[in-house]
C-alpha cells in the first residue's frame, strides 16, 4: 500500500476522495467523529482508501491506521459502514499510535 501524496504534495483528502471517485475507482472515507482524551487528529479528520488500498489523509497513525486501512477495503467490498473504535492505555499508546493514551472513534464509509 502506498499513499498517494508525496513530498510537498499534501491534498484535502475529501477532493482527492472526490477525483478518485470521478476516475471510476471504489473509494471508502474514513472519518474520525469522535474523541476522548489525548488524540494525534481532531474530529472531522478524513483518511480516504481505494480498493487497491491506496490511501492519503490521516486519522490517527499507527497501527490505528492500518487497522482502519484494513476495514475500509471491507466496507469497499461489502457497501456496508462500519464504526470503529480504538483506545489504549497511556503505557502502550505510543505503540498504536494515540501519543497520550486516550481513544477515537471512527466512521467508515463507502462513496458512490
Amino acid at each position: 500500500m502506498e499513499t498517494a501524496a508525496t513530498g510537498n504534495d499534501i491534498r484535502d483528502p475529501l477532493t482527492l476522495a472526490e477525483s478518485w471517485h470521478g476516475e471510476g475507482r471504489k473509494v471508502a472515507l474514513a472519518t474520525v467523529v469522535e474523541t476522548w482524551g489525548s488524540a494525534p487528529r481532531p474530529v472531522g479528520s478524513h483518511l480516504v482508501i481505494d480498493a487497491e488500498g491506496n490511501f492519503d489523509g490521516s486519522v490517527s497513525g499507527g497501527c490505528v491506521e492500518g487497522a482502519v486501512v484494513t476495514e475500509a477495503l471491507d466496507v469497499i467490498e461489502s457497501g456496508t459502514p462500519r464504526m470503529l473504535e480504538f483506545g489504549v492505555a497511556d503505557e502502550t499508546a505510543w505503540q498504536v499510535g494515540l501519543s497520550c493514551g486516550g481513544r477515537i472513534r471512527v466512521y467508515v464509509e463507502r462513496l458512490g
